[in-house]
């Protein structure tokens, strides 16, 4: 009888607890919840130049915008040859911007040679500029990199680079427009969905007949 009594003061009790705490059990405390999680830190450039809206175009636009050779690649995800593209063995310095959207992607300081024909660099300049996704074609599995910005294909990051990251992000050329630090300016826009101004023509020379 005792024992009875004992279980029943028990149930009561725990039941009580429960509805005190919730039945769902979510206000229960646990380990995880009483651990302190710091805040994550912050990207370099998360608020950026390159976090912009996304730019959405149709084919027409983009072909109009794009030569053959840059819409194949960007937009239908195609691969130039190894060893043809302009920048595979080219070592300016300066920053790599998508030929899209002219989103910043690469700096120079991060290019190396990997002996593949194609321009690599072992990081983007933000990781938010750029979107890794599978890519399932040619019957394997590889990580494909694309613009966050326009969703232009860049080509493939493979993880066999140098330090510090032990990345190796595999781009094609056609995709990429390079400005050299020295001729970087403020009014000579990357992007070429913008227009620059035309400069203004000089008044011609006496000694030179109109063309």
């Amino acid at each position: 009888m005792k024992a009875e009594c004992s279980n029943t003061i028990a149930c009561v009790a725990t039941a009580l607890l429960v509805a005190a705490l919730g039945c769902d059990g979510k206000s229960w405390p646990t380990r995880s919840a009483q651990t302190h999680q710091p805040p994550k830190a912050e990207s370099k450039k998360a608020k950026g130049p390159n976090m912009t809206e996304k730019l959405i175009k149709t084919d027409e636009q983009w072909k109009q915008i794009l030569t053959p050779e840059q819409y194949y690649i960007t937009r239908q995800k195609g691969t130039e040859a190894p060893f043809t593209g302009k920048y595979w063995d080219f070592k300016g310095t300066g920053t790599y911007y998508c030929v899209g959207c002219g989103n910043e992607l690469f700096a120079s300081e991060t290019k190396f040679d990997s002996g593949c024909g194609w321009p690599s660099f072992y990081a983007p300049t933000d990781l938010n500029s750029t979107q890794e996704s599978i890519d399932t074609s040619l019957s394997r599995v590889r990580t494909e990199i694309t613009c966050t910005k326009c969703g232009a294909h860049l080509g493939h990051v493979f993880k066999d680079g140098p330090r510090p990251t032990g990345l190796r992000y595999c781009i094609n050329s056609a995709a990429l427009n390079f400005q050299s630090e020295k001729d970087k300016k403020a009014d000579s826009p990357t992007d070429p969905n913008q227009k620059s101004s035309p400069p203004a023509k000089e008044p011609p020379s006496p000694n030179q007949p109109n063309a």
